[in-house]
């Protein structure tokens, strides 16, 4: 068990936490949620003695282990392998093949094992660090943003790795989806403490909401308390009748407490604005080749992108998905065949190249200006604050920015200029809960084309796409239709196939619980399992909203009716993630 008591913690005077108390009980899954820089990582850094809080302490019991995903990775042996049995619990060497399969499930293949750590790229070696985290079985793992660098199929292995896990966990993750359906809890940061909650991301966000209201009601009938004393002082302080009645008020005034403003949860609000386009066909790919050292990652690629059209670049990390949007946005020239591009076409470019190439001399104002010279200060300075640099935010200089600030520097520099397409590469990857909801809202008004690179089964599973292009080894494949229709359809059984060949576990070891599953029927029926929940989940949350209603208006004989059916139906959710648990016992 972990306990946290009044924690307080500030930089260079500017409070971060202040009086935070939680605990961690056995068994335990929490998702740690907040706003970008309001001090998810700092947390996990007190956590494991890193920082010192400023006072508070924090009670871990002796022997109890704590497995931390670190940024900053270094690594101690010369092989991948190696590094892998330096992980083991010690006695437990000769249960390498553990270790192989937790390597493999995140993409390492047999031929890699004898590589050194150093010869892999900055998202494998973050991989390998995960994969020597988890291979060490700590009672607790804290993991902040794991699946950042992790390609699908990875992704699905650690959600099911995570779903068996049987000690405590903390995780960080900006995708709510994953978060909700691996946590019992969900703990977040708000107003500089730390609020825990037991069950989703919505069930946090609900009674965040819930405790603002009630917060602006009360400071409203506070002001306007402060008003009449302020009001009687200044009309009688100086009456010799009065003053004694004044100097009253005057003592009232000082103790009333001063409280914020109702805190805007989704305050990231915008759209993309739209560049008209009359034809049909946007652009046109035909017979598009790619090679990297003669090395071919594109091949014979055709495709179409018509007007308003939706697609998803999917597959696994390497096979070309990036590079592909990178041809048709012009920044690369193909090896073979031709792009035609119609003359009103309009790109808006979202990707890490383009997060890479801001100015870091430049404040976030002139950033956004310089993309669109005919926008006047006002309009300027309205995207700067749709993208949450109101005010003195905006002369902001790009140097000083976290990673979630440069991705909306850069969603607001595509705003400032119209566009009938959106090319956008991993949009996700630095925002964090609130604002990829709002990108969604967005995607979701645009009426233009976009071409979505994404790992993240939220977006796949949120926006409705047309056509997907999946990107398997050594070529690309054009799949018409949504992503839960690819998956009831076709999925990523290859990938999985792929798995258990590289695995190949000596007979006398039984895997564990959480290999990739290598039954296509098993598979099927732990998919169809998932989305039962999900759409029971949905359900739910109605109810919890029919509920703040009836809550809200005082509705006493409905308040009651819908309390008894959300308890039936999370009655129903429990006994559906038991059957869930019995399928993944089968793996």
């Amino acid at each position: 068990m972990i306990q946290a008591r009044k924690l307080k913690l500030s930089y260079g005077g500017i409070p971060l936490f202040s009086d935070v108390s939680f605990t961690v009980q056995k068994g335990e899954r929490c998702g740690l949620v907040g706003r970008n820089g309001s001090g998810k990582s700092t947390l996990f850094r007190l956590l494991i003695g890193e920082e010192i809080p400023d006072d508070g302490k924090i009670e871990i019991p002796k022997q109890y282990s704590l497995g931390f995903l670190k940024q900053e990775i270094r690594f101690q042996h010369s092989t991948l392998r190696q590094e892998a049995l330096a992980s083991l619990p010690q006695g437990s060497e000769e249960l390498f093949y553990k270790a192989e399969t937790i390597l493999f499930g995140l993409g390492f293949k047999k031929e890699d094992l004898n590589r050194s750590p150093g010869e892999f790229s900055g998202g494998y070696s973050l991989r390998l660090h995960l994969a020597t985290v988890l291979i060490k079985e700590p009672d607790c793992l804290l993991l902040d943003e794991p699946t950042n660098y992790l390609d699908i199929v990875s992704i699905r292995w650690l959600v099911r790795f995570l779903r068996a896990w049987r000690g405590e966990l903390i995780l960080i993750s900006h995708d709510r989806e994953l978060m909700d359906s691996v946590t019992t809890h969900t703990m977040g940061i708000h107003r500089q403490k730390v609020m825990k909650v037991k069950g989703s991301t919505t069930a946090f966000y609900e009674q965040i909401m819930l405790q603002e209201e009630t917060q602006e009601k009360t400071r409203q009938n506070m002001e306007k308390k402060r008003e009449k004393a302020q009001a009687f002082i200044d009309r009688f302080g100086v009456k010799a009748t009065k003053a004694r009645q004044a100097q009253s008020r005057q003592k009232m005034l000082d103790r009333l407490p001063v409280l914020e403003k109702l805190k805007e949860l989704y305050g990231l609000d915008f759209q993309f604005n739209q560049a008209p386009f009359f034809g049909q066909v946007l652009l046109e790919a035909k017979n598009l080749s790619f090679s990297y050292d003669e090395t071919p990652l594109i091949q014979a690629l055709s495709l179409s992108i018509e007007r308003g059209e939706r697609i998803a670049l999917i597959g696994k990390n390497g096979r070309g998905k990036s590079t592909l949007l990178k041809l048709l946005a012009g920044a690369k020239e193909q090896t073979e065949g031709n792009i035609k591009r119609a003359e009103a076409l309009k790109i808006g470019w979202f990707g890490e190249t383009n997060i890479d190439k801001l100015s870091s001399a430049q404040s976030v104002f002139e950033a956004v200006a310089e993309e669109n010279p005919t926008l006047n200060t006002t309009e300027v300075k309205a995207i700067c604050g749709a993208m949450l640099f109101s005010g003195d935010l905006a002369n902001k200089k790009i140097s000083l920015l976290s990673g979630g600030e440069k991705s909306r520097v850069l969603l607001g520099k595509i705003v400032a200029r119209p566009c009938n397409l959106l090319l956008l590469d991993e949009p996700t990857h630095h925002l964090d809960i609130e604002s990829i909801e709002a990108l969604i809202d967005a995607l979701e008004t645009f009426e233009g084309a976009f071409i979505v690179v994404t790992h993240s089964e939220l977006i796949l599973n949120r926006l409705y796409f047309d056509k997907l292009i999946v990107c398997r080894q050594g070529r690309q494949e054009l799949f018409l239709g949504s992503y839960s229709e690819f998956l009831e359809k076709d999925g990523w059984h290859e990938a999985v196939e792929e798995i258990k060949t590289k695995a190949e576990l000596p007979p006398s070891k039984a895997p564990l619980k959480t290999t990739v599953p290598f039954s296509k029927a098993l598979n099927k029926l732990i998919h169809e399992k998932e989305q039962t929940i999900k759409r029971c989940e949905e359900g739910r949350n109605k109810l919890n909203e029919q509920l703040l209603v009836a809550i809200e208006q005082k509705e006493s004989d409905k308040i009651h009716a819908l309390s008894l059916s959300l308890k039936e139906e999370q009655q129903v959710v429990d006994r559906l993630y038991i059957e869930l648990e019995e399928l993944y016992a089968k793996l």
